[in-house]
């Protein structure tokens, strides 16, 4: 009996392969990939030397919450800007799992359903969504954002970085 699954492994590690090479590309900070089925459960990570030790945990709460609001982390950051309160009550319902920030892209089949979430962490928010994004698409699966901040570029560091 083989079960079927939401997200491969094949098409994760492919999305952590393209994602890291493409942070490698643009000279950015080492990442943590994160790559959640539809379940929320772990497909497959990766960190890369040099990596913080949080990053797992921040990437894996961005897929997350993309998941459990059903929108990017990016999305959920400008419609709850004016909400923290809400996004308090979030991060206590998810356990902590939750970080409304970009970085967390929904993975999507052509026909527009969600079967899972990737969560990148390790540079800029904005750096780490476009790595999510142009993995996701190298992988033939379409997704939510579907194109990274224009200015990803020049997000830099001397804000805050998720």
């Amino acid at each position: 009996m083989q079960l079927q699954t939401s997200l491969t492994l094949d098409a994760a590690r492919q999305i952590i392969d393209v994602a890291l090479a493409s942070a490698r590309a643009e000279a950015m900070l080492p990442m943590t990939v994160v790559v959640l089925d539809a379940g929320g459960r772990i497909v497959a990570s990766q960190s890369e030397d040099g990596s913080g030790l949080l990053r797992f945990d921040v990437a894996r709460g961005k897929a997350w919450g993309a998941l459990g609001m059903g929108m990017s982390s990016r999305l959920i950051r400008d419609r709850l800007a004016s909400r923290p309160s809400f996004q308090a009550a979030l991060g206590v319902a998810a356990d902590g799992k939750f970080i409304p920030v970009p970085g967390g892209v929904l993975v999507k089949q052509p026909d527009g359903t969600v079967i899972g979430a990737v969560g990148i962490s390790g540079d800029t928010s904005e750096k780490d969504e476009f790595c999510a994004i142009e993995a996701i698409h190298a992988a033939g699966l379409a997704c939510e954002p579907d194109s990274p901040d224009e200015n990803w570029r020049a997000s830099s560091l001397s804000g805050t970085a998720y």
